[in-house]
């Protein structure tokens, strides 16, 4: 069930070349696609040719309300014939099942149309089954299985239906 005090609270921010949103961008990436780990400076060129957003929760504390970072974005733009973007939401797992990811998802969705893409994709590291589900919860079927060159990872590329 989707807590709607959260979605109230929920700040989104573009990351640009602001270290600190890169480095959230970065730490949210990092954690949950660790064999994909980046460094500031390969996010930084990421920001550069995709459109990357970092959400915020705000919280209350006793010194009023902390913003606490929960999640992240990613919207490759459409670049070929077919007009296909690859949308990819990550929700940090101490904020999962809050409604959090849907909201993210919705956002990056909506930006890869604006876009002009008329192909929606998406790619989950294999090991992240929860974010698998999601995936295929909000219609995308898998299409490719791989590992990247040199690696063990096992990735899965998927299409919305």
């Amino acid at each position: 069930m989707t807590d709607l005090r959260n979605l109230r609270n929920l700040r989104i921010e573009r990351v640009d070349a602001t270290e600190p949103l890169l480095e959230d961008w970065r730490h949210v990436h990092n954690v949950i696609v660790p064999p994909a780990a980046m460094d500031l400076d390969e996010v930084r060129e990421r920001a550069g040719r995709n459109h990357l957003e970092v959400a915020y929760l705000g919280e209350v504390s006793g010194d009023g309300i902390d913003d606490v970072l929960v999640g992240c974005t990613t919207v490759r733009p459409p670049t070929d014939d077919t007009a296909t973007a690859t949308v990819i939401a990550r929700v940090l797992p101490g904020h999962r099942r809050q409604g959090l990811g849907e909201q993210l998802y919705v956002r990056a969705l909506a930006q890869a149309r604006e876009l002009g893409a008329r192909r929606i994709e998406t790619v989950v590291l294999a090991a992240n089954t929860e974010g698998l589900r999601f995936a295929e919860r909000h219609g995308f079927v898998e299409f490719d299985r791989y590992t990247l060159p040199g690696e063990s990872a096992l990735w899965i590329d998927l299409r919305l239906a």
